[in-house]
């Protein structure tokens, strides 16, 4: 059952172009954002882009802990995790998207361009009206 599950949690994810992001912020509260998910390996592991200088940076420079939610229709999936900031020119060229340039208009190589890469420990999955939790 529990590959059944975490198969179907990656087929909504599949369908969803945002996802909630949750740091801890400075003074220990959780900070939500919304982000577009750049790519997906089923749930293991989520990738997205941000500024350098945004506050997620900051958060997760201190703490690599973080929680992703998703969901379409009645379905929800939240996901614990950690987040890798990734500075690879290769990573960051391959995962580039033209609508990119509206936040960092010095392109590919702009250095306020910054990817994320979410690796997922456990997924607690709402699907078709079945609630399980599991280690990833």
């Amino acid at each position: 059952m529990k590959k059944i599950i975490l198969e179907k949690a990656g087929e909504l994810l599949a369908k969803c172009d945002v996802v909630t992001l949750a740091s801890i912020n400075e003074a220990g509260y959780p900070r939500i954002c919304v982000l577009s998910k750049i790519k997906a390996e089923g749930i293991r592991t989520i990738w997205m882009a941000t500024g350098t200088s945004s506050a997620k940076i900051a958060h997760f420079k201190k703490n690599p802990k973080a929680s992703i939610c998703y969901y379409l229709g009645g379905d929800s999936v939240t996901l614990l995790g950690e987040i890798e900031i990734v500075h690879d020119a290769v990573v960051k060229k391959e995962l580039w998207q033209d609508w990119f340039i509206e936040h960092f208009q010095k392109g590919v190589d702009d250095p306020e361009y910054c990817i994320f890469r979410f690796d997922t420990n456990q997924a607690t999955c709402w699907l078709e009206k079945c609630f399980e939790t599991h280690s990833v």
